[in-house]
């Protein structure tokens, strides 16, 4: 077991050798997540992971991912910011061409790995970060506000599609 995470890893060294990295980084340092949180809080907040490669003996090779992170958003119902406690566990099979990918059993989802081999841990990390970002954050004090708008008399004589032919009907 490795507490730091390397920038880039030999996935199938990893894999030959069971490895597993436990540790945590800044939030601040995922920048294409620090785009979808409330950025000025992020700088407190720290990502916690554990990542193991391992080898199943009906998927191949994969990787386990477990990340937690408490993320900052901002209700879009309220405006105000809200921390959304995200806790994730996933299996990433690791693929070396796309036909492999239906061969993959339930539960795990399916990673392209470069003929380098080469990966960056850290990007898979985000990725399932991002995927746990709602699309519309809304905080859990938030009350839904009930709004009722009642259509004004021409809105609802426009909308008819044969009121114009009313108006070309001669008149008596």
């Amino acid at each position: 077991m490795s507490a730091d995470l390397p920038v880039e890893l030999d996935v199938w060294k990893a894999v030959a050798g069971r490895r597993e990295y436990v540790g945590s980084l800044p939030l601040a340092g995922f920048t294409r997540l620090v785009d979808l949180v409330e950025s000025e809080r992020a700088g407190d907040c720290r990502v916690g992971y554990r990542v193991g490669f391992d080898r199943d003996p009906l998927a191949g090779p994969f990787v386990e991912l477990q990340v937690e992170a408490d993320l900052p958003l901002r209700c879009q119902r309220t405006l105000e910011v809200f921390v959304q406690a995200v806790r994730l566990h996933q299996r990433l099979g690791l693929l070396i061409d796309e036909d492999a990918e239906a061969a993959l059993p339930d539960g795990y989802e399916p990673v392209l790995v470069p003929a380098s081999g080469l990966i960056a841990a850290r990007d898979l990390i985000e990725d399932e970060l991002i995927l746990a970002v709602p699309v519309i954050p809304v905080g859990p004090d938030s009350a839904p506000i009930e709004v009722r708008f009642e259509p004004k008399a021409e809105e609802i004589a426009a909308a008819n599609p044969f009121a114009v032919l009313s108006s070309l009907k001669p008149k008596p």
